[in-house]
């Protein structure tokens, strides 16, 4: 499978999870995600915004773009997961 394959099929994994997720869920998940990049900053540094924003809307993007958006992608993916699924039934399976 390819590197952009991959991040298609985080999207479209995405996709559906948002699908099933309530409005709560998704506010839970951008909470814990604007955690993950608070605590990413604190130690690397400031993140670019305008970079992330031209990555994400480049209409080809390069292999370290894809890899990187896959990644998120992947983060985001179980994140949000784990909330609709629910962490704590995970725990105790």
């Amino acid at each position: 499978m390819s590197d952009m394959q991959l991040f298609k099929r985080y999207l479209q994994l995405s996709d559906h999870l948002i699908s099933l997720a309530t409005k709560e869920d998704l506010a839970e998940c951008a909470r814990l995600l604007a955690i993950n990049i608070a605590n990413y900053e604190s130690v690397h540094g400031a993140l670019a915004l305008d970079e992330t924003l031209e990555m994400a809307y480049a209409e080809e993007p390069n292999q370290a773009q894809i890899d990187l958006m896959s990644r998120g992608m992947e983060t985001m993916v179980g994140v949000l997961g784990g909330i609709v699924q629910g962490f704590d039934e995970k725990q105790h399976h």
